[in-house]
């Protein structure tokens, strides 16, 4: 049965607000990098302007990016408003509709918190912001692809329910130790602790580099005659370190996800080529991390290692969210060709399937 076009359409919608969602962080990377996040000091107007209607001629410096970020995220948040309502009105199944509702939600206290973070002076509120913004492009790539034509596709096939146990908590783990990346990144940038160990595989020569006093004294004299005026600090230190450790423990477990997934389901099992791409957009990601200490923290560098990590978390939570959904208790309903959603199980259906799935 072909897909209504209504319904072809609001999937098609629900990607592009998935990337149009992507390339607001990317944005909101390049702000980060060029340190122009307080380059408009008021909000939700800009010098005084109507956002909308600040001149083009004033838009130079560090208030192009910021500035730009303020306009897309507003458009993101025009395209996730319409989407909700879109979906409140042609998605038959009410927990999608719900989705959808929490989406909206979700960007306007997004926008809150970008907004607070420039009026409030909060420095702390900056990596909140972009932790959220992580969780938001999860939520709407979840909208994307339970209103797509995979989607029963992907319920029709066995090999969900097949999945053990311990390779699920493991995808569960992998999951989390991007998102704990991703909230370690925002807190260096934020912290500026990105080259706090400036060079790379070793961290000043050593595998784990001293922090006494001493060491410091030394570090920054060399730092600020060179080419960082700002000195570091034991913490920040610390924290890049931190940041590479868990870059390890994410490439391992994400490395162990994609062998565990051939062995225990095959080549041609649809985990083990999607556990496989991740693998693959995990060793990008971590050589873009390697990259951007190397380029002394180039902003185009740092900018897509921040986009890659999203896609990361993305396609790591869309991973996750299908394995948790199909492994317990795969649902007939769902598998069936057409289906809309609103057809439920007979309670002794239901049962069985749960005593044997």
């Amino acid at each position: 049965m072909t897909r209504s076009n209504h319904s072809l359409w609001l999937n098609r919608f629900a990607v592009f607000t998935a990337l149009a969602t992507l390339i607001l962080i990317g944005i909101g990377g390049l702000v980060t990098s060029h340190e122009a996040g307080l380059s408009v000091p008021d909000w939700p107007t800009t010098y005084g302007y109507n956002m909308f209607l600040f001149p083009p001629s004033y838009w130079m410096g560090g208030i192009l990016y910021e500035h730009t970020h303020r306009l897309f995220a507003s458009f993101v948040g025009l395209l996730t408003t319409i989407l909700a309502v879109w979906l409140w009105i042609k998605e038959p199944r009410r927990w999608v509709q719900w989705l959808g509702v929490a989406a909206f939600f979700g960007v306007v206290l997004q926008g809150v918190l970008g907004g607070l973070r420039v009026t409030l002076l909060q420095n702390s509120l900056g990596f909140v912001h972009a932790t959220a913004a992580q969780l938001f492009l999860l939520l709407v790539g979840i909208i994307a692809l339970v209103t797509s034509a995979s989607w029963s596709k992907i319920a029709a096939n066995e090999t969900w329910s097949l999945v053990p146990k311990g390779l699920r908590y493991l995808l569960l783990s992998a999951t989390s130790l991007v998102f704990l990346q991703l909230i370690l990144g925002a807190v260096m940038r934020h912290q500026h602790a990105g080259l706090a160990v400036p060079d790379f595989p070793l961290a000043y020569g050593q595998l784990w580099p001293p922090t006494d006093a001493a060491f410091l004294d030394s570090v920054n004299a060399r730092r600020m005659d060179v080419f960082d005026p700002n000195p570091i600090t034991a913490f920040q230190i610390v924290l890049h370190m931190m940041h590479r450790l868990g870059a390890l423990a994410t490439l391992l477990a994400v490395g162990a996800g994609a062998w565990i997934s051939r062995s225990r389901l095959g080549n041609r099992a649809p985990l083990t080529k999607a556990t496989l791409a991740w693998f693959c957009l995990i060793m990008l990601q971590a050589a873009l991390g390697a990259a951007t200490v190397l380029s002394r923290k180039a902003a185009d560098v740092a900018t897509v290692h921040v986009i890659a990590g999203a896609a990361s978390l993305l396609v790591g939570g869309l991973l996750c969210f299908i394995v948790l959904r199909f492994s317990f208790a795969p649902s007939k309903a769902e598998k069936a060709p057409g289906h809309s959603g609103a057809t439920r199980l007979p309670a002794p259906q239901t049962e069985t399937a749960l005593t044997t799935g």
